[in-house]
């Protein structure tokens, strides 16, 4: 599989609500992103693991909106926030908590992000632990985008769940992988990266930043 054509870029006013959202994706993985889901969205469902407040989401609806027909992407999340969102915790934005119940809420802005971008019909939400859905899902995808939770339980319960889910040709995608200790967290990289490559079900394609590309063989 050769790497997507330069020609697969974003429209502009899709390009400014991605960049514009809440969320932690470098504009030039972002841009990988949608490459990469645009060539695969043809061929089945994406499926990201890890919505926070909806920039990813927006990279894959426009491509699913460019891709046309009946492409979609579903983004699946409990929306209470990955343990380093959490108060106390570098990441954490006191502006996502619920103040009636004291807990984390993305889903309000994620909806929010979502609308305003026009990709309602393109972005479908499944609100639950990835470990709960993954254990009922059936659905091939021709593209996983792994960027949940970042201890290594729910690296581990994001591996084992959903990737076997990926159709032979089909893309696993993941995030926040650093081979260095010092640039970041272990488990993206030791629990999800490292078993794909070890399984023989997955070949790297390619790397960026943080972002890892590797095809179901």
């Amino acid at each position: 599989m050769t790497a997507p054509q330069p020609s697969a870029t974003m429209p502009a006013d899709l390009l400014a609500h991605a960049r514009a959202a809440k969320g932690f994706m470098p504009p030039d993985e972002g841009d990988l992103l949608f490459r990469y889901a645009v060539e695969r969205l043809s061929h089945g469902p994406a499926l990201e693991v890890g919505t926070y407040c909806g920039k990813s989401a927006v990279y894959l609806g426009a491509a699913a909106q460019r891709a046309g027909g009946e492409a979609v992407v579903f983004t699946v999340d409990h929306h209470r926030g990955s343990e380093e969102n959490q108060a106390g915790w570098e990441h954490h934005d006191g502006s996502l908590v619920d103040e009636e119940i004291g807990l984390m809420d993305t889903l309000p802005v994620f909806r929010r992000t979502v609308r305003a971008a026009g990709l309602e019909e393109q972005v479908i939400a499944v609100v639950g632990r990835s470990r709960a859905v993954s254990r009922w899902w059936t659905t091939p995808l021709s593209l996983l985008f792994i960027d949940g939770g970042h201890g290594e339980q729910p690296a581990r319960d994001d591996y084992e769940g959903w990737t076997p889910h990926v159709m032979p040709g089909g893309l696993l995608v993941i995030h926040d992988v650093f081979p260095d200790p010092a640039e970041g967290g272990r488990p993206p990289y030791e629990l999800i990266y490292l078993p794909a490559l070890a399984s023989g079900r997955f070949e790297e394609i390619e790397a960026l930043g943080s972002m890892r590309v590797l095809r179901r063989v």
